[in-house]
């Protein structure tokens, strides 16, 4: 019996990461179990590792091992903007175009009233704190065109106006490389009114 709770625990386990079902784990679980047991094993070592290890940045709030992260240690980084992200995986996409070479701000969520997410759990004050340092000339709302996202923005954008700062936001247009006839009318839309 205490086999079958083990995989059936396993299987809860991978059904708790994002866009796995049930399916899915079963496969991974049978996969790791019958194919792989030592990537099973360094996966277990792995996950207690980073649990035991990774926290909160003290300054953008991103995920590190250290008390401050390598990006805002970095002294060639602009220490003039401040880019608002929803997640770390937002703040890896913006690394990854290397066009952006300022510092973070690391929400980890979004406003979400419904799910009871509001502007304290989001780490507001500390955002606020940081962007009025007097260093900070700029600060980028970076987070995601949805309905969460843009009241995010919003709301933070109120924030700093209410405290003398002017926000950017990035910009909504149409992807490189597509065809008009293919695009969204909501983002043509927006690309429209955002044009240059």
């Amino acid at each position: 019996m205490s086999d079958t709770n083990a995989l059936d625990t396993l299987i809860q386990a991978l059904r708790g990461l994002p866009g796995v079902g049930v399916k899915s784990a079963q496969r991974m679980a049978f996969h790791l179990l019958q194919h792989d047991r030592p990537a099973a094993q360094f996966l277990s070592r792995a996950l207690q590792q980073a649990a035991d290890t990774v926290h909160h940045c003290e300054r953008c709030h991103t995920f590190t091992q250290d008390a401050v992260c390598s990006t805002c240690l970095d002294e060639r980084r602009d220490r003039s903007q401040l880019c608002v992200v929803e997640t770390p995986a937002d703040q890896s996409a913006m690394e990854r175009t290397g066009a952006y070479k300022g510092l973070y701000f690391v929400l980890m969520g979004k406003l979400s009233p419904l799910d009871g997410v509001g502007p304290n759990d989001l780490g507001f004050k500390k955002l606020f704190d940081r962007a009025c340092d007097g260093v900070v000339q700029e600060v980028i709302l970076a987070t995601n065109f949805t309905a969460e996202g843009e009241a995010t923005a919003y709301v933070i954008a109120e924030g700093l106006k209410a405290r003398g700062l002017r926000p950017t936001r990035l910009a909504r247009g149409v992807p490189v490389g597509s065809e008009l006839e293919y695009v969204d009318l909501g983002t043509i839309a927006h690309a429209l009114v955002d044009r240059r």
